[in-house]
């Protein structure tokens, strides 16, 4: 049996798993969660990947491994390739007057222009004006930058500093695009946008494509022998999109702590109205995609008030009609990414003596929730991205209740995959396509969602809700 193995450095913890290439089936897992802050010592994650590799039993017999990692969270290294500081993560709301300065140097319309990004908070290219303005001592020791999957691959094929290592960096297409110094139209980086954040140049790693390897496992690391092919990683969102099988006219709303909403594309975009990132994907084409900070973490929210598990909570939300009867929950508790709201907390809005059930408080959460991701799919349509089917993937799914509400705002038919660490499958399918050219055919078992009518009045009750405080309706950006 030939193995492979996939790694997903989420946000929230560090999942591995490992594979039979011919079949896809799992063999063995393991995880290790991160920290919870939002300014992390990237040693963190680096020790996770390794106690999660110790769980999954480590990498003995595995033939090709790929990392996949959160997107956009930078690493610094100075000259030598130590880690010049802690980095902030790309959910961290404190860059958010480092973004306006950028958008206010450049001009946010260029800024799309030249790299198909609305700059936000969470772009890597602003956590480097952050460190610049907040410690320019960092900034100054800073030689080269990279994002977390790079580093960890970087780490994997055996370096750690010493030498010209850092010019041994290398990443993939979907990381590169989600910089904010990358250019979809071109394939290639654009120095100048680096520098213009940072101050000064820095060595950014090289970009291979989706099937070459990065090389091969380095020595003296515990559970995972030398020599096993590495493949280029890619983001988390481009390795859940390979591991779906995703297809032209395919988009996908992920609920994990953030709301994703991504499409395939043959094209880059250029989105204006500041909501839609033009990234690429890990197999040569693009992955159009919205994000929001506001996502399962609403329900957690929720249940907490409300007392009782999710499977509870999700039957209370069924036992109110669409629209809660009026009641209308804002999900911003930390602010909100898109639309641009730093500053928001959430709200509660509508609430009557007649109303203001546990009933219909468990329904306004989901319908809160989903309102936001489904802005965020017209957002993309408005980009001319084909939709034919939405897949539903993610812990923010699960349940009658999340699936009967996105089904209810929705006009394409609705899918759920089977359940599974999409990215960390996502990241073996591309091990498999760094040791034998061609990505692992493993699709996923799919559930079809039964039809119900829209009902457009969770949406409507939601957009007057935002008015109503005086916040941008529909998920554009604050003019």
């Amino acid at each position: 049996m030939t193995l492979v193995a996939g790694i997903d450095s989420s946000t929230q913890s560090c999942k591995v798993e490992i594979r039979d290439l011919a079949t896809g089936a799992l063999v063995r897992s393991g995880k290790a969660a991160h920290p919870k802050a939002t300014i992390v010592d990237p040693q963190a994650w680096w020790q996770a990947l390794l106690l999660a590799v110790e769980r999954a039993g480590g990498l003995n017999g595995v033939s090709a491994v790929s990392v996949a990692g959160q997107q956009h969270t930078p690493v610094f290294l100075d000259a030598e390739g130590q880690v010049v500081c802690d980095s902030p993560l790309w959910n961290d709301i404190g860059s958010h007057p480092h973004m306006e300065a950028l958008n206010a140097e450049l001009g946010a319309d260029e800024w799309v222009r030249r790299t198909g990004l609305p700059i936000t908070l969470s772009d890597t290219v602003v956590k480097l004006r952050w460190l610049r303005d907040t410690d320019p001592a960092s900034a100054a020791r800073t030689h080269a930058v990279a994002v977390v999957h790079d580093w960890l691959t970087w780490r994997l094929l055996g370096y750690d500093g010493g030498g010209d290592h850092v010019n041994r960096l290398v990443t993939d297409r979907s990381e590169a695009s989600g910089t904010g110094y990358w250019s979809g139209e071109t394939g290639a980086y654009c120095p100048d946008l680096l520098e213009l954040a940072l101050g000064k140049s820095a060595v950014v790693p090289e970009v291979l494509g989706p099937h070459d390897k990065a090389g091969v496992t380095g020595t003296g690391m515990p559970g995972i022998p030398a020599g096993i092919v590495v493949g280029p990683g890619s983001g988390d969102n481009a390795a859940a999109a390979l591991a779906l099988h995703l297809r032209d006219g395919d988009a996908v709303m992920s609920l994990g702590t953030s709301g994703v909403v991504y499409a395939r594309s043959a094209r880059p975009v250029h989105d204006y109205s500041g909501v839609v990132c033009s990234y690429a994907d890990a197999t040569g084409e693009h992955l159009p995609i919205a994000a929001a900070l506001s996502a399962a973490r609403t329900l957690d929210a929720a249940i907490q008030l409300l007392g009782g598990t999710h499977d509870e909570m999700s039957d209370l939300a069924m036992a109110a009609p669409p629209g809660a009867e009026g009641l209308t929950l804002l999900p911003f508790f930390e602010g909100e990414r898109t639309p641009n709201l730093p500053d928001a907390r959430g709200s509660v809005l509508g609430a009557s003596l007649t109303n203001f059930t546990r009933p219909n408080l468990a329904r306004a959460a989901i319908e809160g929730m989903v309102a936001t991701q489904v802005e965020m799919v017209e957002a993309i349509r408005r980009c001319g991205v084909p939709m034919d089917r939405l897949l539903l993937i993610g812990g923010g799914a699960r349940g009658e209740a999340v699936l009967t509400v996105v089904a209810q705002m929705v006009d394409v038919p609705l899918i759920v995959p089977e359940p599974g660490e999409y990215a960390a499958r996502g990241a073996a399918v591309q091990a498999a396509g760094a040791l034998t050219g061609a990505f692992a055919g493993w699709p996923p078992v799919m559930l079809n969602v039964a039809a119900v009518p829209v009902e457009p009045v969770i949406l409507a009750q939601h957009r007057a809700a935002k008015a109503a405080l005086g916040y941008p309706v529909g998920a554009a950006r604050m003019p």
